[in-house]
């Protein structure tokens, strides 16, 4: 069971918590187990957990702890990781060690895709199972209607597959969430600005009109995880329920809401979703270690608040982000926007680790500075036109009925052998587009679409 989560308030912040003027005043609950903090990838890898301690640091300093429902969270069972993982796998994390690696079986570790991106670290099972069990739990507040808004920062890894971790990711947080979100409501949306493609979230929800999913992410046909074509739209009865808007480096903050509002607006509008999973990757802000957009706090900030001002349930979890202080300080301002209040730049005082803010200790940092913008005014309406366009597709929101026959079970993203083929079918055909876009701007034929 949760309980709730307290904080040492001696070094809450003084500074006033600004208004942000909403009519909207939602129950915010704060899922969190500061256990998962503790794992290392090592120390040449780029995904630095303490940054979520980091994160944890502000949300107190500054008092937010004040106005939310706190829960210290509990780790998922095998059972739950198994709503969606296949059993091999989960028996896999649960087993391998640093110690033990050498005496696993010959293609182990090429069957599981253990690697420098994922590897075997002291302790992955208890980590993955910490941030999926917060999410987990995040999602039974919103079906017991205890919160409007959960939060959970650990979690948001949706590279991670059925049977393998991919992108720095071993469980799918997200995945068991809508999977449980799923049993009561008719439609779930996500939502997804991380810099890379959501693709173990879209992958699972291919085929099926109950999840609708949009990802805004660097596309170029070979940056990680080289998939979110505009072209993958979802197959069989998820046809159409799928958006990709891939975007290119150095979009700046304006070009980046603009389009992001208006996509979003009339998404929500026509495909009325009864709950929303916003996954808010940090990686998308100027300056990170991996990343190559232009994005400042504010503006991914405003991303987050647009969706928090249509009034229905959100589960808000966390995902890349590879500068800490600046993933930190983005993350304690979404976590003020979601409870309507503006934080102030200036850090609290006594705040701890707070030489890792420096030089400027400010909340808002300047992140604009380092990138071209490659997105042209015309690739950008575009994209708009035909994400609109998309949109009209839906004709409306699919009805669903919702009775003990057709309530989903952990089957609900396994594909038959025709869906298979029709994903493999595409997949080599965006292989074929790709290889031959790449010929062709080798021979200078840049205006190849």
């Amino acid at each position: 069971m949760s309980g709730t989560f307290t904080y040492d308030t001696k070094t809450a912040a003084q500074q006033p918590l600004y208004e942000i003027g909403s009519a909207y005043t939602p129950r915010v609950s704060y899922h969190f187990n500061p256990k998962v903090s503790n794992y290392h990838y090592g120390v040449r890898h780029p995904m630095k957990p303490f940054r979520l301690m980091l994160t944890d640091h502000l949300v107190s300093g500054y008092g937010l702890h004040k106005i939310m429902d706190l829960y210290e969270t509990r780790a998922a069972t095998k059972e739950e990781l198994m709503a969606f993982h296949s059993e091999d796998y989960v028996k896999f994390l649960s087993k391998v060690t640093p110690d033990n690696i050498s005496k696993m079986p010959r293609g182990t570790f090429e069957k599981f895709n253990i690697g420098d991106d994922c590897p075997i670290f002291q302790n992955i099972f208890d980590y993955s199972s910490l941030y999926a069990g917060a999410s987990l739990d995040a999602s039974r507040k919103l079906i017991n209607n205890q919160s409007d808004i959960a939060i959970n920062w650990s979690g948001g890894l949706h590279h991670a597959k059925k049977g393998n971790p991919s992108g720095f990711c071993y469980v799918n947080d997200i995945v068991l969430a809508v999977l449980n979100l799923l049993r009561y409501h008719p439609r779930v949306l996500y939502i997804d600005i991380d810099l890379h493609h959501g693709d173990g979230v879209q992958e699972a929800f291919y085929t099926t009109d109950r999840v609708y999913t949009v990802s805004f992410h660097k596309y170029n046909g070979e940056f990680f995880p080289a998939t979110g074509d505009v072209d993958e739209i979802g197959c069989s009865s998820g046809k159409h329920f799928a958006m990709n808007v891939p975007l290119d480096d150095g979009i700046d903050d304006e070009s980046y809401i603009t389009l992001f509002k208006s996509v979003i607006d009339p998404l929500i509008t026509t495909y009325k979703p009864t709950v929303i999973i916003q996954q808010c990757g940090a990686d998308s802000l100027g300056h990170d270690r991996l990343g190559c957009f232009n994005l400042n706090i504010k503006a991914h900030g405003e991303c987050v608040n647009f969706v928090r001002s249509f009034g229905i349930p959100m589960l808000v979890v966390g995902g890349g982000g590879y500068t800490p202080r600046n993933v930190s300080r983005l993350w304690a301002h979404e976590t003020g926007l979601l409870n309507g209040v503006l934080l102030p730049k200036e850090l609290p005082d006594g705040l701890p680790f707070r030489e890792s803010f420096g030089p400027d200790y400010s909340l808002y940092p300047v992140l604009d500075d380092l990138f071209e913008n490659k997105n042209s005014k015309k690739y950008l309406e575009d994209t708009r036109i035909r994400c609109l366009e998309s949109i009209r597709f839906l004709q409306g929101a699919p009805s669903v009925r919702m009775d003990a026959e057709v309530i989903p079970t952990q089957d609900i993203t396994a594909l038959t052998q025709e869906e298979e083929d029709e994903i493999n079918e595409i997949n080599e055909d965006n292989e074929a587009w790709r290889l031959e876009r790449i010929e062709r701007e080798n021979a200078g034929l840049t205006e190849f679409m």
